[in-house]
């Protein structure tokens, strides 16, 4: 809070920025409409709305192969290219998905019963309680066998709370929220639909989003597959570029902006650039006068906890952690960057060797997201010892004991930049180390990965999920990588609680959350140390573990990830059991 003198002090307000008529006037426009849809919206009832969003499923499902193929095409991935999977799977299947839940939600509020009425509520680590949020059907339990959601409350919820408190402001259809602004990712396709989803049905605000400049090709795309919240003048779909956003979060008829990007556009856009924009921070006079929630990336570690490893074992964590690195060319804001390995661990040049290799050997692919090319010579200057491998676009960063970490550890690369950093101890110790150094020594605090084997992990025991409750993460993924959570969209996504406008960190605030509930703290997903058929294994049948699902289309080593990823976004849209066996059989050819 500002002083009197402090405030006195403070620059005075910026107007917002001037356009010309002809961009102007649309974008006045389309707040004027939303403005009629927020009435339309107040008036529907939430059966109304679970039906509309059961209309959005059907567009959306007509429009993902087209939504996959442009995205995919921008992207400079040919047809053919089983990367192009990951534009099914982070783009309209990841849409569907959520639609579905929000549906369920409604359909349950409908009924008179909490969106959270039938998930299984327990004790997680510290006093919280977690919902368990996946998988909560035998269709889920099939589609990602041996994986798991939990959602984690703030401490001091209770488990009746939760339940009460499930449906935000669906639990008020009546009262609306004004217009929200989403200023979507340019890296992600499904990102700005999500985020625009969740200020409907969480806050009850109609949205104008405005495109990132690198998704302005799918324009058309998102307006047919959001065609029956358009019509309704509930959502209304922009394009622009800086000067464009800059008049919408300015603009008096918005009533809160949302942001999915880095800490330096926020920063921008809440406090100005520059001088002005220092002194606004020190006398704690925004510029921005709406409220603003923001998902904003940062530095995820991948603690790697020593065990006794198989070859397979060695070679798989390998993959999982180069691709962790290498989807969608590492413009990822969960993308793996530093990798927290034990000194100690016998295995560790044997795991650096498939480290290498594994990173080398993915499949080649353009660096495509403005300004990374500038990243990764940054990298290389920062440590002029990088390995540069594949086509020479990936840097692989072995730091020795002694050697400078900083610039690894607080630059969010968004590029093929991977590091690794030695902490000394095995078991316990290391885990408890690797926590601490996460915690304290990394920037942001979105999204932690952390591979185990199920022997040390039920050695450990509680001393392992007390680790877990001490990292400071907003998604938590063991044995899997946080975009998993992403996806689910029963999961919460966004920063660990306790960022503020002046130290804003990886953002404030969830998003997809799709059941609804207040008070989270984190979201913690789970999967397999081994995949199918290793996943049957003795020490992972011990540890309850089993899974039926082979490498992961979202590996970028899957050879049919493309097909099994558009065969899992037809089922999603169109529930077709024979389809669905199809693209099962396909997965086991990964």
């Amino acid at each position: 809070m500002a002083t009197n003198s402090q405030a006195a002090a403070a620059p005075a307000p910026t107007p917002a920025p001037t356009l010309e008529e002809a961009v102007r006037a649309p974008l006045d426009a389309a707040i004027a409409q939303l403005a009629i849809g927020e009435r339309t919206w107040g008036a529907f009832t939430v059966g109304q709305r679970a039906r509309l969003l059961d209309r959005v499923t059907e567009t959306v499902g007509a429009h993902a192969a087209e939504w996959a193929d442009v995205a995919a095409t921008a992207k400079s991935l040919p047809q053919g290219d089983p990367l192009r999977g990951e534009e099914w799977l982070s783009g309209p299947y990841g849409t569907l998905t959520a639609l579905a839940s929000y549906a369920n939600s409604l359909r349950a509020l409908e009924a008179g019963k909490s969106p959270a009425g039938e998930l299984r509520i327990d004790r997680a680590p510290g006093g919280r309680f977690r919902a368990h949020v996946f998988p909560t059907s035998a269709v889920d339990g099939m589609l990602l066998s041996g994986f798991t959601g939990e959602v984690w409350m703030r401490p001091g919820v209770t488990e009746a709370q939760v339940r009460a408190n499930a449906g935000l402001a669906q639990l008020t259809p009546e009262r609306t929220g004004g217009i929200g602004l989403v200023l979507g990712a340019g890296n992600v396709t499904s990102i700005p639909l999500l985020d625009a989803l969740y200020e409907l049905l969480a806050f009850n605000r109609v949205v104008l989003l405005k495109l990132n400049p690198t998704q302005d090709a799918l324009l058309p795309v998102f307006t047919r597959a959001f065609a029956p919240l358009i019509e309704l003048n509930l959502v209304r779909i922009v394009t622009g570029a800086g000067d464009v956003g800059a008049y919408l979060t300015a603009h008096p008829g918005i009533a809160h902006v949302h942001i999915t990007g880095s800490a330096a556009t926020h920063d921008a856009i809440v406090w100005g650039v520059g001088e002005e924009a220092a002194r606004r921070k020190a006398a704690g006079t925004p510029l921005l006068q709406t409220e603003i929630s923001s998902e904003l990336g940062g530095v995820s570690p991948i603690i790697v906890v020593p065990g006794r490893w198989s070859k397979a074992d060695l070679r798989f964590q390998a993959e999982h952690i180069a691709t962790m690195r290498l989807q969608n060319s590492g413009h990822n804001c969960i993308a793996g960057q530093v990798v927290l390995l034990s000194a100690d661990w016998p295995q560790k040049h044997a795991f650096l060797i498939e480290l290498r290799d594994a990173y080398s050997r993915a499949p080649q692919r353009p660096v495509w997201y403005p300004g990374a090319e500038r990243k990764l010579e940054d990298a290389a200057a920062a440590y002029p010892h990088a390995e540069r491998l594949g086509d020479g676009s990936r840097l692989l960063i072995d730091l020795a004991p002694g050697d400078d970490a900083s610039a690894m550890e607080h630059t969010e690369y968004f590029a093929p930049v991977l590091g690794v950093v030695e902490l000394r101890g095995t078991g316990q110790r290391f885990v408890d180390a690797a926590v601490d150094h996460a915690n304290d020594r990394l920037t942001g605090t979105l999204g932690a990965n952390v591979l185990i084997d199920p022997v040390t992990q039920r050695r450990l025991g509680e001393g392992f999920e007390a680790a877990i409750e001490r990292l400071h993460y907003g998604a938590i993924a063991i044995n899997t990588w946080t975009a998993v959570a992403f996806l689910t969209s029963g999961c919460t996504w966004g920063a660990y609680p306790g960022a503020t406008l002046e130290n804003v960190s990886s953002g404030i605030g969830v998003v997809h959350n799709s059941f609804l509930l207040d008070d989270v703290e984190r979201s913690v997903v789970r999967g397999p140390f081994r995949p199918f058929p290793r996943s049957v294994s003795p020490s992972s049948l011990i540890a309850r573990e089993g899974s039926v699902l082979p490498k992961p289309p979202w590996f970028v080593t899957a050879r049919t990830g493309a097909q099994v990823s558009a065969g899992l976004t037809e089922f999603q849209a169109r529930r077709n059991p024979i389809g669905l066996a199809r693209t099962r059989m396909a997965a086991f050819r990964a």
